[in-house]
């Protein structure tokens, strides 16, 4: 699996433990539904700073979106 597969999954998994949707995602990281979307997919590869913006949305570190458990 690529790295932008990973990563989505690991966001979705994150999100959902928090019980927040993906508009409320979307809302909080000042990013578009649809996009929040498309990276939880995989279909985008995304800038660090959109990652870092959906980080601190998650209230994590960036880094515990990149490591694998």
């Amino acid at each position: 699996m690529d790295i932008t597969k990973k990563f989505g999954e690991k966001i979705r998994q994150i999100r959902k433990q928090q019980k927040m949707s993906q508009n409320e995602l979307a809302e909080k990281s000042g990013l578009h539904r649809t996009y929040i979307g498309a990276v939880e997919r995989g279909e985008r590869n995304i800038t660090l700073i959109n990652a870092e913006k959906i980080a601190q949305a998650l209230c994590v570190k960036l880094f515990e979106l990149l490591k694998d458990d």
